[in-house]
């Protein structure tokens, strides 16, 4: 049967590869001495070899770098799973950096207060409803009772209204509920601080005659029983004589920052606690 004439080349190919290779093999066993048809086939045999081992010289290359990959990328896995642990307990580090500075805020502010201050971690804040609160993770079982002060190293938070065992709910001093004595710390002038409800508050009943300017701090004034004197407040951010009346529109700005808090203070004023 005739071999189809695509295929007679490669098997002319295959047919010298083959008779190659068995008269190696003979002249294997035999002498050593390259005579001239060793010499005919080994001049065509060795391209050949080089021919049929090309595509596995080829595969195995690929083979070896798919490997080498592989390898990388699991290394490379590992990597990045250590940078992110790394990266997790850097950030834990931070926070117990910056935990421990605002800590030393309150026990520096603790030791200069003439009261017992019971240290409170911030643990919930509304400031969606009516009442602008916070709670913290002190109560009853603390010694916690209603009325008493609430600070921070910024200033004044506002007061206890409500108290369960282990937890109490503080009113800001920004809700409409709140109403603190309190006066203009350089002048002395004494009013009322009330929230608006939308982080601002008003100093009311200061009289018209009054100087009061932008950037005068108002404190505590301590004349009532709940906030001892000279805690800071605010802030005056405008004050006006141009409405009807005797007194002075005085808006002020908390001296807290209600939107980042943390820690707090609850201050045990011995007045409150004979109530």
């Amino acid at each position: 049967m005739p071999i189809p004439k695509k295929y007679r080349f490669m098997t002319v190919i295959i047919a010298v590869v083959a008779i190659s290779v068995v008269i190696l093999l003979i002249s294997a066993k035999g002498s050593y001495d390259t005579g001239l048809p060793r010499k005919i086939i080994l001049d065509v045999a060795a391209p050949m070899e080089r021919i049929l081992r090309a595509p596995l010289d080829g595969i195995a290359e690929i083979w070896s770098r798919y490997l080498f990959l592989v390898g990388t990328g699991e290394e490379n896995r590992r990597l990045k799973n250590e940078n992110d642990r790394l990266k997790n307990q850097l950030l834990q580090y931070e926070e117990g950096y910056l935990e421990g500075k605002r800590l030393q805020k309150l026990l520096a502010l603790k030791e200069r207060s003439e009261y017992e201050a019971l240290p409170a971690r911030i643990i919930g804040i509304d400031q969606k409803s009516l009442l602008k609160t916070i709670l913290i993770n002190k109560g009853s079982a603390h010694g916690i009772r209603n009325g008493l002060p609430v600070i921070n190293d910024q200033g004044v938070l506002g007061r206890i209204i409500e108290t369960s065992w282990h937890v109490s709910r503080v009113l800001l001093i920004s809700d409409g509920n709140s109403n603190i004595d309190a006066m203009i710390q350089g002048s002395r002038v004494q009013g009322i601080l009330q929230g608006t409800g939308a982080m601002r508050c008003t100093l009311k009943y200061i009289a018209k005659t009054e100087e009061v300017k932008e950037g005068d701090l108002v404190v505590s004034s301590g004349m009532t029983e709940i906030f001892p004197k000279g805690l800071l407040l605010g802030t005056v951010i405008r004050a006006g004589k141009k409405a009807p009346g005797l007194f002075q529109t005085i808006e002020v700005a908390p001296a807290v920052d209600f939107t980042r808090m943390e820690e707090a203070l609850v201050l045990v004023v011995p007045e409150v606690m004979k109530k």
